[in-house]
């Protein structure tokens, strides 16, 4: 946030600056210097020495902020991520009763952007002194070599120095010395907008590794699915992969349930279908093709998604919907929000589609979002479905009407929904059971009740949490 507001602007600042003040200064320097070696060469020798004091003191400065503003602007980024966290988390603030402790963290940011401030301004401040100290020097020297000048010559122009010539000088002293002087104050500016600068730049210059091919294909036949040997890790420092030798095969039009512990890798698997990650070792093929072989576009338009953080934007329930295809009729809105059990509670809106949602979706509950955020994938008519951890929010019923309009509506479409309850994949046609990475079996719901301890260890945990409940 920091790059796109404080940095933007600093930039902006620095710019605005430059464009008046650099254009203006080197011209009236090489002029006013032209002018006053025109009347006296040894005299405008004053100058040459002035500019190289002028110099250092510039590079002193710059040398000297440049680190204290890269680390500002930093700790600005920690500032802005305290303040975002506490406005999103103002419930758990209040209910933990943690204020105090969090403008206490504010405060100890603040301290620190403040400290690095004033240290900052006090090295600047020391431009104008040595600045103003060139300028006074220069002209004592002026007056003291031009008043001996003036008593050598007798106050003759041809033979040497005269009052008028000696005036003429100070003027032009006067045009060099505020060239300068501007100068110096956009060198501080860049000195400033320079750790900006890099910032926006780093922003700017960041690559995706996730390239269209040079010859992609922009149609996927069906929707059957292929692990082959994948290894995976998020970063290539990490010891332990997160999906280690994965062989999986998804028939097209299946329906599969994953089911596994928190950390067991779930959802790293299926964001590698729709290519929101490369992997390290092994392929990825949808429809008998390496999705590294498609069109970025093409892939995602078949293979949609709807993640654990459902997120929708400021706008109508409509607008929100056609992110999943801009081009739908009404009709086909309101057949895939049916399909997704949220037709129901929409028409209970006073303006019903043309409902506004706020920011994030934050008047629509947790499982009206997760509906309407199916709805808007159903929409892209996929060849692909993947529903991860989507239903949490909504109660077991409503749950077992999405599932079955799905089986009955879009049979065609391979579906993988990952959830935390049995309930929610026991009627798939095979579920896969995952632990650490790893696939630790594969099977129908009831074989797996058979065979495979992970998961019977799950299924008695829920049946007899449902059973105490009752």
């Amino acid at each position: 946030i920091t790059r796109l507001t404080t940095d933007v602007t600093n930039l902006q600042n620095a710019f605005q600056m430059i464009i008046r003040m650099a254009a203006r200064g080197p011209v009236i320097l090489v002029f006013s210097l032209s002018a006053a070696f025109s009347i006296d060469a040894k005299l405008s020798l004053i100058f040459l020495g002035a500019i190289p004091v002028l110099g250092v003191g510039l590079y002193f400065v710059m040398t000297r902020c440049h680190p204290i503003f890269k680390r500002v602007f930093k700790t600005y980024d920690k500032l802005n991520l305290i303040v975002q966290e506490n406005i999103h988390g103002i419930r758990v603030v209040k209910s933990f009763f943690r204020e105090d402790h969090e403008i206490k963290k504010f405060k100890d940011v603040s301290k620190d952007i403040h400290d690095d401030f004033k240290k900052a301004e006090s090295i600047i401040a020391f431009n104008m002194p040595l600045v103003q100290f060139v300028m006074f020097a220069t002209m004592l020297l002026l007056s003291w070599f031009g008043a001996r000048a003036i008593v050598a010559s007798g106050n003759n122009p041809a033979l040497g120095l005269s009052t008028g010539q000696l005036m003429s000088l100070m003027t032009y002293t006067m045009q060099i010395l505020m060239s300068l002087m501007m100068l110096s104050m956009v060198l501080v500016m860049i000195s400033i907008s320079r750790a900006s600068a890099e910032r926006i730049a780093e922003l700017l210059q960041e690559e995706s590794t996730l390239e269209n091919p040079q010859n992609p294909i922009y149609e996927i036949p069906h929707g059957e699915i292929r692990f082959e040997n994948v290894t995976f890790r998020y970063s290539d420092e990490s010891e332990k992969p997160c999906l280690d030798t994965v062989d999986l095969r998804i028939n097209s039009g299946e329906t599969v349930g994953i089911l596994g512990g928190t950390g067991s890798s779930k959802t790293t698997l299926v964001q590698l279908i729709p290519r929101l990650y490369d992997v390290v070792e092994g392929r990825v093929t949808v429809g008998g093709n390496d999705v590294r072989e498609y069109d970025l576009k093409t892939l995602r338009d078949e293979v949609s998604m709807v993640l654990q953080k459902n997120v929708l934007f400021s706008g109508t329930i409509k607008e929100n919907l056609r992110w999943g295809d801009e081009t739908a009729s009404e009709e086909e809105i309101i057949r895939v929000c049916r399909l997704a059990q949220a037709d129901e509670f929409i028409q209970k809106f006073p303006k019903r589609y043309d409902t506004y949602i706020e920011q994030g979706g934050s008047n629509v509950s947790g499982g009206q979002k997760q509906r309407l955020c199916i709805a808007r994938a159903l929409l892209k008519k996929p060849k692909v479905l993947i529903l991860d951890d989507s239903t949490s929010a909504v109660d077991t019923k409503t749950d077992a009407k999405i599932k079955k309009a799905m089986y009955e509506e879009i049979p065609d479409t391979t579906k993988i929904i990952i959830a935390q309850r049995v309930s929610s994949v026991q009627d798939a046609d095979k579920i896969i059971v995952m632990d650490e990475g790893k696939i630790m079996d594969v099977g129908s719901h009831q074989e797996l009740l058979e065979r495979n301890e992970i998961y019977q260890e799950v299924y008695r945990s829920q049946v007899k949490g449902g059973n105490d409940d009752e």
